[in-house]
């Protein structure tokens, strides 16, 4: 069995404005990473279809989605400070929510190992009633309330450079959802601190690494064995979701981070053990360096094969050690 790298056309097609950040480009380069993988038959391409919006509504106020079909239908528009709207983005980020809803079927099915949705707009920044951060619907968490629904204990990892703040904010009281992000402090959205670990029910479901600018790959791996994992074996999860973020790679033009397109590959590699294969995706988020979006792409797509790769070769050496210690002081004091 191979890998599903998930995709569709109409996702190049939402268009935020010219100079955004957040553009068509950013999928380019992340199938010229597809195409530097050399993966052959592993890799089964399938066109991503749109999510019903009854699956959107799980996790979606209906003021949100009204809002932003409202944009769409009026030729795209300004969503907030951040994030825009072309004509096509409806129906794109209907498609990019619904990628792993497709996902989970292929797998469940025994079709492949694992599955790498490609797809845009982003979502981790979506909270049930806000758009934000370049993201309009939550993709990884329409995926996790679905598997949630069908008994599953889901573990979410987020290792984009920015915190998943609405990924956080959906299944902040949910037990059966394990949220942990790695990220930088101080950085857009100012959220992800150590003490925000969950509310009722899902306290201790949170867990928030934030770490300094400068942090490179050895200390990732530190606090991934050292802090993460323990918390992980207790949770004992059956599926995970990777929000993947690029732009904690060190060429990213938003971030101060250090990583390397070897580093993803090695920690995706970590990352994926928690859970047996047939039940592993990974989402596209964040990344805004072209080169660093291919490299990095090639590099998980390898993990997930089980291939270890070095396009660039791992960090290490960077601000951010003395942060281990600082976080799992709090973690004791809260108990996770």
């Amino acid at each position: 069995m191979g890998i599903l790298f998930i995709s569709n056309d109409i996702c190049f097609e939402h268009q935020p404005s010219g100079n955004h950040p957040e553009r068509p480009d950013r999928l380019s380069a992340v199938f010229d990473g597809l195409k530097r993988a050399s993966m052959g038959s592993t890799i089964t391409k399938l066109s991503a279809e749109a999510v019903d919006e009854n699956m959107v509504l799980q996790v979606h106020d209906q003021e949100l989605i009204s809002e932003l079909k409202k944009i769409s239908e009026q030729g795209g528009g300004i969503v907030d400070a951040d994030t825009r709207m072309s004509s096509a983005s409806w129906k794109a980020a209907l498609v990019a929510a619904g990628a792993g809803l497709q996902a989970i079927d292929e797998l469940q099915n025994g079709t492949a190992t694992s599955a790498f949705c490609a797809v845009r707009p982003p979502g981790h920044h979506a909270t049930i009633s806000k758009s934000m951060g370049f993201c309009l619907l939550n993709n990884v968490a329409v995926t996790a309330k679905k598997l949630r629904n069908e008994g599953e204990k889901v573990l979410i990892v987020d290792y984009d450079a920015h915190h998943g703040n609405g990924t956080q904010d959906v299944f902040y009281s949910d037990p059966n959802v394990l949220f942990i992000s790695l990220h930088q402090m101080p950085l857009y959205p100012w959220t992800g601190a150590v003490n925000e670990r969950g509310i009722g029910d899902g306290i201790g479901t949170t867990l928030n690494i934030p770490l300094r600018p400068g942090t490179t790959g050895d200390v990732y791996l530190s606090v991934w064995e050292n802090l993460a994992l323990p918390i992980i074996e207790k949770f004992e999860p059956t599926w995970l979701i990777i929000s993947a973020g690029f732009d904690a790679h060190r060429r990213d033009p938003l971030t101060e981070l250090g990583l390397t397109s070897g580093d993803y590959n090695l920690l995706t590699s970590r990352i994926i053990q928690t859970v047996p294969a047939g039940r592993r995706l990974v989402f596209l988020e964040g990344g805004y360096d072209l080169q660093a979006l291919e490299l990095s792409t090639c590099a998980v797509l390898h993990a997930l094969a089980d291939k270890e790769t070095h396009p660039e070769g791992l960090s290490n050496g960077g601000i951010g050690s003395e942060a281990i210690d600082e976080i799992a002081e709090i973690l004791r004091t809260h108990e996770y």
